[in-house]
């Protein structure tokens, strides 16, 4: 029997369960094949919405169902919390003191915030002057905070990176822009973007783009800000080089770490806790026989649904091969598209990889899209909505996505030229 064990139940964890399940059902049926899970969690939240519901887009119940209802019936669940990974002896060691034997580990307990890791965050002022909204609560705190705040200065600031999700930063500052004027007071409210990155985004050319977005909405930007210490009494965001911005709300994106149980297992993670891992094949370099998806990896990717759902494309496909004793292929090659919320009904939509950044287009179809990419639209507002639907049917279920595949397509783009400027060595539009 081939026991196939997987670590999280949240986006990608649930995903891996319900493909490999497909791909395996014969044999589960036959009792040749096992597919366990292991969340400590009695609910599956969707957190591409807690972007929303600080202001008022949705109630906190829209957000979460059942974790079990998640799953297919013929996926094994078990509730406990995960102590460590003993590699050598293909064994997951639970808080419980009880043992789950695997031939197979997928390892997806995506990542945590670590507000604690930052002197004073959780101080004075956490959650009546310091929120986040990567958490459930922190959302909903923030929502109830907002509807009491009449002016003053708003800070948005990212600690550091690596984060869940890199554009919901930059969406938040952009709906609060939004929110602000739709009530009348966005006179009355200066927005600061604090970031430690030197430019809006990651990428050149999508920063110039989000960097002119700024600027049109009266939004501030401050670039190369380490964030060391908050001061919620005083509200006082300070920096490492003793550069202070003042606030009278900080809407933090706090240090994002890996699942405690990472640091406990020999060999598994790095210093943040994120799973060592190959790029390309999706394969642990602790063993062989272990292999690590979205957001628990340390692969240089977006953090973000999407690229969960083209890695579990290429990882369901490899550990095919490596159960049947075929080499893995280094098929995953970082793509990742997202929605990016301006306000005022409008969306970005961007498409990149690990070579290739975000340039303008059209998306899905090469010619005529029908969504642009690196402009505006209310169009691409839509499609950020319509993704909750395709979130809780498609891609949950580990279903395919009609026309989107796991590897970028460079049809329908424009780049500038010469396009090897644009596209590394060896990469051509198909």
């Amino acid at each position: 029997m081939t026991r196939i064990v997987i670590l999280g139940a949240g986006t990608a964890g649930t995903i891996m369960a319900n493909r490999l399940r497909r791909l395996y059902a014969a044999d589960i049926r036959a009792r040749r094949t096992t597919i366990t899970v292991v969340d400590q969690e009695t609910r599956h939240l969707y957190q591409p919405g807690l972007l929303f519901l600080p202001f008022g887009g949705y109630e906190p119940d829209d957000l979460v169902r059942p974790l079990r209802k998640q799953l297919h019936r013929a996926v094994t669940l078990v509730r406990e919390t995960i102590d460590r990974v003993e590699s050598s002896a293909n064994r997951v060691v639970l808080a419980s003191g009880n043992t789950i034997d695997y031939d197979l580990l997928v390892v997806a307990t995506g990542t945590r915030i670590a507000p604690e890791e930052t002197e004073g965050m959780t101080g004075p002022g956490w959650r009546e002057k310091v929120f986040d909204f990567y958490s459930l609560e922190g959302a909903v705190a923030l929502r109830d905070a907002l509807k009491r705040f009449d002016g003053g200065h708003l800070v948005v600031n990212i600690v550091d990176m690596p984060i869940k999700c890199p554009v919901a930063p930059l969406e938040f500052a952009f709906l609060a822009d939004d929110y602000f004027t739709k009530r009348g007071i966005r006179d009355r409210v200066r927005i600061t973007y604090v970031t430690p990155l030197d430019g809006a985004f990651t990428k050149p050319t999508c920063t110039r783009e989000l960097t002119h977005l700024l600027a049109d909405k009266g939004i501030e930007l401050v670039t190369e800000f380490s964030a060391g210490r908050v001061d919620g009494g005083k509200g006082i965001l300070a920096a490492w080089d003793d550069r202070e911005i003042p606030f009278d709300l900080l809407v933090t994106v706090p240090l994002h770490a890996g699942a405690g149980f990472v640091a406990r297992s020999p060999g598994l993670g790095d210093d943040l806790g994120f799973v060592l891992t190959d790029p390309h094949s999706l394969q642990a370099k602790v063993a062989p026989n272990v292999f690590a998806i979205g957001d628990a990896t340390n692969v240089p990717a977006s953090k973000a649904g999407s690229v969960a759902h083209f890695e579990a494309e290429v990882l369901t496909a490899n550990i095919r091969r490596y159960l049947a004793g075929q080499p893995l292929t280094p098929d995953f090659d970082g793509h990742a598209n997202c929605f990016i919320e301006t306000g005022h009904h409008k969306a970005l939509l961007i498409d990149f990889n690990y070579d290739v950044e975000p340039v303008p287009g059209h998306f899905p179809f090469a010619g005529f899209g029908p969504m642009r990419l690196l402009r505006e639209s209310r169009l691409n507002h839509l499609g950020k909505l319509a993704f909750r639907w395709v979130y809780w049917n498609v891609l949950l279920p580990g279903r395919d996505i009609p026309a989107v595949g796991p590897r970028m397509s460079l049809r329908g783009k424009q780049f500038p030229r010469p396009l090897t400027a644009a596209v590394p060595e060896g990469l051509v539009p198909r």
